[in-house]
């Protein structure tokens, strides 16, 4: 069956209830912004940047040293050699990535299991290389987290695997936007990756202008991953 990229017949109830969905969630997100209930997610995102920063280094034959996420929703990722203009924007981006293909995924129920047997095996991972006990800790408790939901995905009839996946995805794409906004538009960190980008990059550019095309970047993933969760679930 070929592709409905055009959207035509949208929305059905599969459709409907996605974007629904979406939208609770984005709207319950913002209402408790700023409440401890979201702290576990906020790590989770801050992993998924630090993890990102992890990735391309390897990628670009460096060496990853350790990890770090703090209680107070920042992290370092050590690394050594590889593609440092690569490195850099890999954090912003790449969760905002994560968050694309994690909303993507939770549109079935099997690359719901594949996302979330992926994130055990990424968070397992991470658990020997995490420099702290912040990262050891979210690592830990979101291993518990995920195969508790998965157990009573299979041995039950509740079917909430997916809408944690999606309620993942959503908190990352939204926390990538506002984390480049909040770091490096509205208070400019001097130390922020967009900075030191900035003084890489040959072109007249300053760390907030980064900030802004990668917060675009960012808010394109979001909306790609909404029409392709449409387009798969048409």
């Amino acid at each position: 069956m070929d592709p409905n990229w055009q959207l035509r017949g949208c929305c059905d109830r599969e459709q409907r209830v996605f974007l629904i969905t979406v939208g609770v969630f984005t709207l319950a997100i913002l209402a408790l912004w700023r409440t401890f209930l979201l702290t576990p997610f906020k790590l989770i995102t801050v992993f998924l940047h630090e993890a990102s920063h992890a990735i391309a280094c390897k990628l670009t034959c460096g060496q990853v040293e350790g990890m770090e996420v703090h209680a107070n929703e920042g992290g370092a990722t050590q690394t050594r050699g590889g593609i440092y203009w690569l490195i850099l924007p890999a954090g912003y981006l790449g969760s905002s990535f994560w968050g694309m293909v994690l909303i993507i995924a939770s549109t079935n129920l099997l690359t719901s299991r594949i996302a979330a047997g992926c994130l055990i095996l990424s968070l397992l991972i991470v658990l020997f290389i995490a420099k702290n006990w912040t990262l050891r800790g979210l690592c830990i408790g979101l291993i518990i987290f995920i195969a508790v939901v998965w157990v009573i995905q299979e041995f039950t009839t509740v079917r909430i695997l997916r809408y944690i996946i999606l309620f993942i995805g959503v908190m990352n794409c939204l926390f990538s936007v506002w984390d480049i906004y909040d770091d490096l538009i509205s208070r400019r960190v001097h130390s922020s990756d967009a900075e030191k980008f900035a003084e890489l990059c040959p072109c007249p550019c300053t760390g907030t202008g980064w900030g802004v095309i990668w917060g675009m970047i960012s808010f394109i993933f979001l909306c790609a991953a909404i029409y392709l969760g449409l387009v798969i679930l048409s």
